[in-house]
């Protein structure tokens, strides 16, 4: 899904297939606390990185079509990629108080810059980075 120069070792990197349903954000929050936990991330990003995945996960099932799926790359930044095969292009919005919903992509650039979206032969994937401290991971 993202190409990367040099080889980047098999613990720095997890990913997973997730069913197309409502469903699929609790799995992917919980499948991103386990790996963050198991790679030390502090509980700030571990807890953003939730709500982020959280959020681009819902928006993929919502308007995206499977499969979807969830990678997650530690290097000295935290990468987040989210893939399905719709072409529909996402878009921030500024939702108004009395809106239902809209706040997904604004919540998700308040939490990680640089983010955005990058398109392939087989669909897009909205990506998410994240700073991580040598302190604050178990390297």
């Amino acid at each position: 899904m993202l190409a990367r120069t040099g080889t980047l070792p098999t613990d720095h990197a997890a990913a997973v297939e997730l069913p197309h349903d409502p469903t699929s954000p609790a799995q992917a929050r919980t499948f991103t606390r386990e790996h963050l936990s198991a790679w030390h991330v502090d509980e700030t990003t571990s807890y953003a990185t939730e709500l982020i995945v959280s959020e681009l996960l819902t928006n993929a099932v919502r308007y995206g079509t499977p499969p979807v799926l969830l990678r997650l790359i530690r290097t000295d930044t935290l990468t987040c990629e989210i893939h399905d095969t719709g072409a529909a292009a996402p878009h921030l919005r500024h939702a108004r108080t009395v809106d239902e919903g809209g706040r997904g992509l604004f919540i998700v650039s308040q939490l990680a810059a640089p983010w955005g979206t990058r398109y392939t032969p087989t669909g897009k994937i909205l990506w998410t980075e994240q700073p991580l401290t040598a302190t604050g991971v178990g390297w």
